[in-house]
């Protein structure tokens, strides 16, 4: 059973979100979803986050990680080994791209491969002009400097 959610109301009222709702219309319509690598994101503190994938077999330079404007994009490719006939072949060694949507201002701090798990650590960084101020109250009177016309003053 799939359910389908309208956006247009909120369309209505709402200014600058656009991209959000694409966000959710794109989500909805994604039916096959290749669940490798598996991967956790975890939530460190208010604005840290960390994406930790198992790429096990996969080597620092058969691993590009790229950050895009929202967007994070995780590429694995291994060469192939010819070391000999294989019966049975469980570990994975395809080529894989893992791609995970940013908010704004989310950018990554650091990555690291040991152990056969890639850690990508996220940080958001809101810049001052973005983050809430405290706006004082005044008694209501708005004060205004004179105007004052510009002109060539005559000497007498």
């Amino acid at each position: 059973m799939r359910n389908d959610f309208d956006f247009a109301p909120l369309y209505r009222s709402s200014i600058g979100f656009d991209r959000v709702f694409n966000l959710l219309n794109n989500a909805q319509r994604l039916q096959a979803i290749d669940a490798w690598p598996p991967y956790d994101i975890v939530k460190k503190g208010e604005d840290e986050y960390c994406i930790t994938m198992a790429v096990a077999g996969y080597a620092d330079a058969d691993l590009d990680i790229t950050q895009e404007r929202n967007l994070l994009v995780v590429k694995g490719h291994k060469a192939e080994e010819k070391e000999g006939e294989y019966l049975h072949r469980g570990i994975a060694g395809r080529a894989f791209e893992r791609r995970f949507e940013l908010a704004d201002h989310v950018r990554v701090e650091n990555a690291s491969l040991k152990h056969g798990l890639l850690s990508v650590t996220l940080k958001r960084d809101v810049p001052e002009a973005m983050k809430p101020r405290k706006i004082a109250i005044g008694d209501g009177s708005f004060q205004q400097a004179p105007l004052q016309i510009e002109a060539e003053r005559q000497v007498a």
